[in-house]
């Protein structure tokens, strides 16, 4: 375990090797599982203002359900919030491009210039979950192991791209440069330390 600024920070998430490969996969994160997309408190407001911008890409099912359910809806099991599902299946925010593949409306809302929110951090930062406990002030990043994503690790270790490479952006946007530049820092000396010394 990491510890940078006061954030637990798993060994996996620098040992564990993945790039998203969306081509095997074809976006299966975003219909796999049993609840939607965690959101964050400040993340609800956002999701209010930008609907209009984001409904035209979005699909007539994901429409229908999110103005019946609403824009987010709270998880029981958990207490946190997150987006709905269509018919306990994909997100309501999820369609597909021409080839078949999931994509986030949210996000392609962003990459057109209609929103300047990108998606759910929880989205940008898998597989990295954060675990929070706000009485304790705790707050861990947890490297999500799911076998849809196997074809990720695969990649992942072909190129030798560790997760926390792969989400340089995502840990960026939520945590900050220094953040990331620190991590960077100690996974740099956790490397040098775990390289076998050789005998004179």
């Amino acid at each position: 375990m990491i510890i940078v600024q006061d954030i637990l920070v798993s060994d996996d998430v620098v040992e564990q090797q993945f790039i998203c490969n969306l081509s095997a996969c074809k976006g299966a994160c975003c219909w796999e599982g049993d609840y939607g997309a965690p959101l964050e408190p400040l993340e609800l407001p956002v999701l209010d203002s930008i609907f209009e911008e984001v409904r035209p890409f979005l699909s007539p099912a994901g429409i229908a359900v999110i103005e019946k359910q609403g824009k987010y809806i709270r998880f029981e099991e958990t207490g946190e919030w997150t987006t709905p599902l269509i018919d306990n299946g994909p997100c309501a925010y999820m369609t597909y491009d021409a080839l078949g593949i999931a994509k986030c409306g949210i996000e392609q809302a962003w990459k057109s210039g209609a929103t300047d929110f990108q998606k759910p951090i929880s989205c940008h930062l898998y597989p990295i979950r954060v675990e929070k406990n706000e009485e304790l002030g705790f707050e861990a990043l947890n490297y999500h192991e799911w076998d849809i994503c196997s074809a990720a690790c695969e990649l992942g270790k072909k190129e030798q791209v560790p997760v926390y490479q792969f989400l340089k952006s995502a840990l960026i946007r939520k945590y900050g440069q220094a953040f990331f530049d620190e991590l960077e820092g100690a996974a740099a000396f956790m490397a040098s330390n775990a390289e076998p010394t050789g005998s004179d």
